[in-house]
């Protein structure tokens, strides 16, 4: 005889069991209530930045490689006494161009063109404006900024985020209490942006800062700019969700 067939049992998941899905905008026993917390900070720079551009002509290359070379031993040697003052300083592009003789049908070389680019990073504003002065009285030597900016690191964009997080808070308490209900918890808090505004130039005041092309550099009769620091803005956004108790409608 046969034997009767038992009925199969379906197969039961292994592993803990899955809690169930959220519910995107909450129920009536548990609404949900989003809020975006925002911030926005003015502080003091922390750090400034001068962009030194070295230049040098000759009628032939190696005329113009030793000018360079000189206009830029001068800079450096300018520069480096500043110690702890010039937290860094960099040497970017280098360059020395041939110019040609638009007249001649033969690409003849008419002088040579050749630059160099530093950037010197201060944190001692005091020095910043007698060493942006020096600088720019030094022979075929541009200087731009100062821009000022904060650190990566800045303690400034913590205390941002911190100031969106509680206003988020406080913003969605305002709403529950509205509804005379109050939070529970917390079920989401993302980070929209938390960001500094673009570093500022400040344009340099005396004719030879800004052009920086004058004759040798008369340290005895170069006055020192007085540069004002400029403050930065920090922002900072957040999206927060709570759960709130069931409003007294």
């Amino acid at each position: 005889m046969d034997q009767p067939t038992q009925p199969t049992q379906p197969a039961r998941p292994s592993g803990p069991p899955q809690p169930a899905a959220p519910v995107p905008y909450g129920t009536p026993d548990t609404p949900r209530v989003a809020v975006r917390g925002e911030a926005t900070l003015e502080v003091d720079p922390e750090i400034a930045r001068l962009t030194i551009t070295v230049s040098a002509r000759g009628a032939d290359r190696r005329a113009a490689l030793e000018d360079l070379t000189r206009r830029n031993n001068q800079v450096l040697e300018l520069v480096k006494p500043y110690g702890e003052a010039v937290e860094k300083l960099e040497t970017g592009a280098f360059s020395v161009t041939p110019e040609i003789n638009p007249k001649s049908r033969h690409e003849r070389v008419r002088a040579y063109h050749g630059r160099v680019h530093l950037t010197a990073t201060l944190t001692d504003f005091t020095a910043l404006g007698e060493l942006t002065t020096r600088l720019a009285d030094l022979e075929l030597t541009r200087v731009d900024g100062p821009w000022w900016g904060l650190r990566p690191d800045s303690p400034a964009y913590g205390r941002a985020r911190q100031q969106a997080v509680r206003e988020a808070v406080q913003r969605a308490r305002e709403y529950a209490g509205a509804l005379g209900a109050r939070l529970v918890a917390l079920t989401e808090l993302a980070d929209l942006d938390a960001e500094q505004g673009p570093l500022q130039p400040v344009a340099v005041a005396s004719p030879r800062a800004r052009s920086g092309y004058g004759g040798p550099a008369d340290r005895d009769a170069v006055a020192a700019l007085d540069l004002e620091p400029q403050r930065q803005t920090v922002y900072a956004h957040v999206s927060a969700r709570f759960t709130m108790t069931p409003p007294a409608l």
